[in-house]
């Protein structure tokens, strides 16, 4: 026999000033004349759906007015151009965690949850920063003819110019929105690379406050100079990814930090460098591939369209990467003894840089050399910033600094003009002359100065205001993890 179990019957509320959250706003409306039926509050709770169908119905209206304007192949191309874009920003996205692995592997285990936070939040950053203003400083209109650009503050996301654009049967044609967020995904990796170069030591609220005025002013302004038809395209200048207009002044302005905070408490005894191995190489080594992958959006996504080149950069972006790793590792191993896995590490990323200027200028074997070189340079590198005492925990200024202003002037000394088989040579090596040489080589220069000097001037502001970059030596020898952050990233583990 079952029974019932019957609720005390609930004492009406009928005064609002008695009546709970829950039923408080059912109240107020029954207070209202012409809601206290239930067929009205039925009426009302069918107006956001109506607000709704009636914004969906009036988007596709605008869409399909726009997109009638345009043939079936018109139609298809402009899909697989955005469409293409947008999966290679995601790529470049992801490029994030890897970042974050390979800095936080190379470094100490009590410093792990500083480097992933900052990693993390770096690229938070860079969106906001690059859309309040970032965005329109680098592709805005002139304001001073080459120099410098400016539309307003925040981005445009109206898509009118695309679809004009495409209806006139160009190709590349891409809606606001998905151009702002690749090139969001670019400041982003900027501003990660300094991470690596002023890791162990530096407040995290300062870094950030310096990654802000990265993303909304240094790079935007300089990226201009060459992507916006600045004074350097004017002259003839090649970067088509970005080896000096991303990863130079990523490392620049990382190089100037790690000068401003000093070497880390051990690095260097008696003026000779000390090794402060990383944690977990497992990670590290996870990193580098992922940064491998990503490079596939970096790359051949800076197309800017789905066409016949995406795959071919996509191969010079290939074979660099070997080059650099293949020649790191020789280089390594006769210099050490053994092959070392954070050179393998380093030469296959700095293969990458090497050939992210040029890898719509490059042939096949001009990859392999440009990446193979920038191997050798890496590991040489390396050891130069140690003899010279700055402390580059993760090697980011060899790999993003060194090696993106080799990968800008090997353009003009064994590049070509275009991807097709046959173009003609445009380097000293190939029968190009010295001029493509020069301006790569001022290229390179300009990006180099302009970020030392901004940035110099950034982090000592920053410093002069909130009291200094660094953290305090008691904070630093117990770790960053504890200090900036009140957590461990093993907390099962004793840290060492």
């Amino acid at each position: 026999m079952t029974t019932a179990l019957q609720s005390p019957p609930r004492q009406k509320t009928s005064r609002l000033q008695d009546a709970s959250l829950l039923n408080g706003p059912m109240l107020l409306l029954r207070s209202i004349r012409g809601f206290r039926r239930s067929q009205s509050l039925i009426w009302l709770a069918t107006v956001p759906l109506a607000l709704l169908g009636l914004g969906v119905f009036t988007f596709s209206a605008r869409a399909e007015v726009a997109l009638s304007d345009l043939t079936g192949p018109q139609a298809a191309s402009f899909l697989a151009d955005n469409l293409w874009l947008f999966v290679a920003t995601i790529l470049v996205i992801f490029m994030n965690a890897g970042f974050a692995m390979v800095e936080a592997g190379m470094c100490r285990q009590k410093n792990a949850v500083n480097i992933l936070a900052k990693n993390l939040f770096v690229f938070s950053l860079a969106v906001t920063a690059y859309w309040v203003i970032g965005y329109s400083l680098m592709y805005g209109g002139s304001v001073v003819d080459g120099w410098i650009y400016f539309q307003g503050l925040f981005v445009d996301p109206d898509p009118s110019g695309a679809l004009e654009c495409a209806a006139a049967g160009d190709t590349g044609c891409l809606v606001p929105a998905v151009d702002f967020l690749f090139q969001a995904a670019f400041a982003g990796t900027a501003a990660t690379i300094v991470s690596g170069l002023v890791a162990e030591r530096v407040k995290f609220g300062e870094f950030v406050v310096f990654s802000l005025v990265l993303t909304a002013f240094i790079y935007p302004i300089a990226g201009s100079w060459q992507w916006n038809g600045g004074w350097l395209a004017e002259l003839g200048f090649i970067d088509f990814a970005g080896s000096s207009i991303v990863h130079s002044v990523g490392g620049w302005a990382g190089l100037v930090g790690a000068m401003l905070l000093g070497p880390r408490i051990g690095k260097f005894v008696d003026g000779k460098a000390q090794a402060m191995p990383g944690h977990n190489m497992a990670i590290a080594t996870l990193g580098a591939l992922i940064l491998w992958i990503g490079w596939y959006g970096f790359n051949p996504g800076s197309e800017l369209a789905m066409d016949q080149y995406v795959a071919y950069v996509a191969v010079t972006t290939t074979l660099a990467a070997a080059g650099g790793a293949i020649a790191a590792t020789v280089l390594s191993t006769i210099t050490s003894g053994k092959p070392d896995l954070t050179m393998i590490i380093n030469g296959i990323l700095a293969g990458l840089v090497s050939i992210t200027a040029g890898c719509g200028n490059m042939t096949f074997a001009g990859s392999w050399l440009a990446g193979a070189v920038g191997g050798i340079i890496v590991v040489f590198s390396v050891a130069a910033l140690d003899a010279a005492g700055i402390d580059d925990p993760v090697g980011a200024f060899s790999v993003h600094g060194v090696c993106g202003v080799w990968g800008t002037v090997v353009i003009g000394l064994w590049g070509v003009n275009g991807m097709d088989p046959g173009a003609a040579g445009i380097g000293l090596l190939n029968g190009g002359g010295l001029n493509q040489f020069f301006i790569q080589a001022l290229g390179a220069a300009a990006y180099g100065i302009w970020t030392v000097v901004t940035c110099w001037i950034a982090w000592s502001v920053i410093g002069g205001f909130f009291g200094g970059i660094r953290v305090s030596e008691a904070e630093e020898t117990q770790g960053l993890d504890i200090g900036e952050h009140g957590m461990e990233a093993y907390p099962d583990f004793a840290s060492s």
